[in-house]
């Protein structure tokens, strides 16, 4: 009787099962082709800011033919339209700015933003190497910062902002290296299936050249085996609303995404066909800081998240503050929600130039928000609360408490933090600009559980070989909440680790 190894049982399990499903897609498990159509090095599947770290260190250690594919028709998924800030805990920035930072401070506050439920040694790996990932940045691919600020969560001020105030100031830059490399990046090539030797090693992938999303059977079937094994660096699942149902039920299609179309999940379904575990998969996190005003991410969260502890958010039915404006995103997202309408958050104009515009957010942002109307200008208090309907009385009464709390550097009502370079919220200070927030699906916390050299694991927690993951399409990394600005170090650390695992491979 031929024997068959765990996975193998697994992915025949998985084809029995879907032959009974029509139209399962790709749920046969891919055999290696007699004749490959190509043989490269290393493949990594994804441009965002995991596939191309992973991509740049592979070349630097010296990898030879490095391939980077993606399904879509212009790169950096997600990473692209991101906030524009890494975390870094203990930089020369910070150090200049007065702030005291360490890769334990760090660890302390991801593990508490996760509720405990963060892998720790995954955690502990992006805190210890955050400080380097910073000057790999800088100094090596040549990303110019503009300032440190403060995100939700954190413990200090740690956001390094890169003076493009989005992902693109990373990923340019990170296309421009590639370029300089010779590594190429091939658009519009989508993953159909991973492929296994007969050991269980991940040794190629089955693609499709020529695809146009989302039409499933586009393009032309290629097999293209790889030495060094496959990089999973293909995102999350926050635009597959029935995958993401299937984890959370409540997120219908009635929440909006902050995600790209094409973060679906794939390549996470492909990895499960194996017998990949995952791990955290119903912690789904949505994005507090989202404007009903604009679709997508938009422009009002690099607003929001530096103002956080410098201006209130309301109730504008009550005018009542109902959370901690500076706690992590799950905090104030479910508070949101529970409210059930957007609220309202404003701040006055000196806060607003002091924190946000020319470092979380350019001028040019700055005037595009107010032009779209997503933010409003208002003289006085008065008239931001007529606008908004709010009831003046209570706002007025609401706002002059939370002065106070400024002042006193002390929110007995919710522990909002506040900083020393707050001013008070009024006229004298104003005029006062006002937005509505309503939160969006954003980050799926969950996906394909990896060890601390990103590899991807199976359900009785044996590494795959041949298989690496990092970024959104792996979990366990942050736990329950993802803090700010973390998720771009978590990328970029574990895409290059995979480089450096993968690089160590030597066939028996």
């Amino acid at each position: 009787m031929a024997s068959i190894s765990r996975r193998g049982f697994l992915g025949a399990a998985a084809a029995s099962a879907a032959a009974f499903v029509p139209g399962a897609a790709g749920a046969l498990t891919e055999k290696a082709p007699r004749k490959w159509d190509e043989t490269v090095e290393y493949l990594i599947v994804g441009t965002g800011f995991a596939g191309l770290a992973s991509a740049i260190e592979a070349h630097t250690l010296g990898m030879k033919n490095v391939v980077v594919i993606e399904k879509m028709a212009f790169p950096g998924g997600n990473s692209v339209i991101n906030g524009g800030a890494v975390a870094a805990a203990g930089t020369d920035m910070q150090e200049k700015a007065g702030i005291k930072d360490s890769a334990d401070l760090l660890y302390r506050d991801i593990l508490k933003a996760g509720g405990g439920i963060a892998h720790p040694d995954l955690a502990r790996h992006i805190a210890d190497e955050s400080v380097e990932n910073f000057y790999w940045l800088r100094d090596k691919i040549g990303v110019k910062f503009a300032a440190v600020t403060y995100h939700g969560g954190h413990s200090v001020k740690r956001s390094h902002s890169n003076t493009a105030h989005q992902g693109s100031g990373f990923i340019e830059p990170m296309l421009k290296v590639c370029e300089k490399y010779g590594i190429p990046i091939r658009m519009r090539t989508y993953l159909e299936a991973l492929i296994e030797d007969e050991k269980g090693r991940v040794v190629g992938a089955k693609i499709r050249e020529g695809y146009v999303f989302p039409k499933e059977k586009s393009g032309k079937v290629k097999y293209v085996r790889s030495k060094k094994g496959v990089m999973l660096a293909c995102g999350g699942f926050a635009q597959n609303v029935k995958m993401r149902m299937s984890h959370d039920p409540r997120l219908t299609s009635a929440f909006g995404s902050t995600n790209h179309p094409g973060a679906t999940g794939e390549g996470i379904q492909e990895a499960q066909f194996l017998g990949a575990n995952t791990v955290h998969m119903d912690w789904i996190q949505l994005g507090p800081w989202t404007s009903p005003d604009e679709q997508g991410f938009g422009l009002c969260p690099l607003l929001t998240e530096p103002l956080v502890g410098y201006g209130p958010m309301v109730d504008p039915k009550t005018a009542k503050r109902f959370v901690m404006e500076t706690g992590n995103r799950k905090v104030r997202a479910d508070a949101i929600v529970a409210i059930g309408h957007p609220v309202v958050m404003y701040a006055c104009e000196k806060n607003i130039m002091n924190q946000a515009v020319g470092k979380n957010l350019s001028e040019k942002m700055w005037a595009e928000l107010q032009k779209s109307g997503v933010v409003h200008k208002f003289a006085t208090l008065k008239e931001l609360a007529a606008f908004y309907n709010i009831p003046y009385d209570a706002l007025q009464a609401q706002n002059e408490k939370f002065n106070g709390y400024m002042k006193a550097m002390k929110d007995p009502d919710f522990n909002c933090k506040f900083f020393k370079d707050g001013v008070p919220n009024t006229e004298a200070n104003g005029p006062f600009y006002g937005w509505r927030l309503w939160p969006r699906v954003h980050h799926c916390m969950g996906g394909l559980e990896i060890n601390n050299k990103a590899q991807v694991l199976d359900a009785r927690g044996n590494v795959i070989p041949g298989l690496y993951a990092a970024g959104e399409a792996t979990g366990g990394v942050h736990g329950m909440v993802r803090l700010g600005t973390v998720a771009v170090a978590d990328c970029m650390i574990f895409g290059r680790t995979a480089a450096r695992t993968a690089k160590a491979y030597k066939p028996a």
